[in-house]
Order: C-alpha cells, then structure tokens, then sequence
C-alpha cells in the first residue's frame, strides 16, 4: 500500500508535528486529512514546493499535485514564482486570504473586549458614536458620487459598497418597492454588543438612497438575512420626511 493511499505519516517538525497541530485546528471537515496537512505545512512555512510538501508529509508526487489541484481549485491557496539560488525560478505553493481565514483569527474577541472596556470608562455612546462614523464618512462620499443618480444607479453604488463591506448584498423587485436583502452581517459580533449600529446602517441607507427604507427583516431578531423594503419617491414628489423614511405617518396637530 503506498504512502498517498494508507495516508501521511508527518515527521515532526519544531515541537508539536503538523498532524498534531491539525487535530487540535477547528479547521471544516473538508480540510482533514492531507488536505489539511498541506494547509498546515503551508501555514507554518510561508510558501513550499510541491516536492518539499511531498517531502514534509511523505507523500508521492502524483498525491500531492492532485491535492493541491483541488485546493487551488477551490481557492485555498496559490502558486508564484519564486527565485530560489542559482537556476531557473521555481513555482511554490502559498495560502490565499481564503485559506488563511480558515485558520483561528481571535481579533473579532478582542475588538469586541476593547469596545468593552472604551464602554466602561467613557459611556456607551462614545463607542456608539465611534462605530456610526463608518457609516457618516461612507454616506459623505457616496452622496458626493451620486448627487444626480437615478434611483437604479444609487441602489447599485450602494450594493457594491456593501458587496466590498462583506455583507453578501443583493436587491430585486418586491411589492411595495424594491427589496434589499445582506445574507451576511460582516460585523455580526459588534452589532450583538451594540445593536445601536443596525439603527445607523438603516438611515445610512435611507440617506444615501434618498428613499423610505424599512427593516422588514433582522439577523439579531433569529431571521437569516437582513432585508430591507425601499421606496423611492415618485418623479415630481417632495423628498420623504424623516417620520416618512422611518414608515411612521407625520402626525396632525390638534386646533
């Protein structure tokens, strides 16, 4: 039974052996095995050959391309040439932004643990605050960009800026105007601690898209999407009013 069907045997390499080291890695069920010994060797390394991978996880050649194949595949890692001594450059093996992000990052814990502490000693609104002006300083620049856009050329800045922010946005027609749907919250762990920045997203979407936007859907209430319905005034109508993009009716003062 050869090496790439019985699978890798690791040598240990600086303490803890790349086996080791992926047993105790939450990585998906899709990077066990030497798919995530490749990934691991790669992470420890920087960038190897397809022969030093071979070497460091003793297995064949013919093993080790058809892995690596698949995870260039599917976007995991990458190849570049690189100058190694004398001779021609050689081609070495690197993980992409994807596959790095497979690996534990603990920087969403600890902004959200600053945040904490910034709450404690100078009041909740100042981190509120601090968190709206993403939202201010991206609506200045887009309202700059789109002073005479369309309504259809407003909402597709908006998407790409979401798109860009990681929120996986899309938008389509609907009853009652045109649906915005983020199927993922890129800031899903700071909204749960201060959910005052849900409030700022909807009236930076309300102002940039000069139209009545209403939450209809909430990734924090347990929906699996944010959706918003937008309503664009009618050509020739008198912009909507605060009360109006909130969706409440402007009231009537008594005689």
């Amino acid at each position: 039974m050869t090496n790439a069907e019985s699978g890798p045997s690791i040598v240990p390499i600086m303490g803890a052996s790349i086996s080791e080291q992926l047993a105790d890695l939450p990585l998906p069920p899709a990077y066990r095995g030497p798919r995530g010994s490749i990934l691991v060797a790669l992470k420890r390394a920087g960038s190897l050959t397809a022969r030093e991978l071979g070497e460091r996880l003793h297995l064949s050649s013919n093993a080790i391309r058809h892995h690596l194949k698949e995870l260039e595949t599917e976007g995991v890692i990458g190849y570049r040439r690189e100058q190694r001594g004398i001779g021609a450059p050689t081609f070495a093996w690197h993980l992409s932004a994807v596959g790095e992000a497979l690996f534990p990052q603990r920087y969403k814990e600890l902004l959200t643990e600053v945040l904490d502490r910034v709450a404690a000693q100078a009041g909740r609104q100042a981190v509120v605050a601090a968190l709206e002006t993403r939202f201010t300083d991206l609506a200045r620049k887009l309202r700059a960009e789109l002073a005479d856009a369309s309504p259809e050329e407003r909402m597709e800045a908006v998407m790409r800026a979401l798109v860009e922010g990681g929120y996986m946005a899309e938008w389509r027609d609907g009853e009652g105007g045109l649906k915005l749907t983020e199927h993922n919250c890129a800031i899903r762990a700071l909204a749960e601690r201060f959910p005052e920045i849900c409030e700022a997203e909807a009236k930076f979407l309300g102002e940039v898209l000069a139209a009545a936007v209403e939450r209809e859907a909430h990734m924090l209430d347990g929906c699996t999407a944010c959706e918003y319905r937008v309503r664009f005034p009618e050509a020739g109508a008198a912009p909507l009013t605060t009360l109006e993009r909130r969706g409440d009716a402007p009231r009537e003062e008594s005689a």
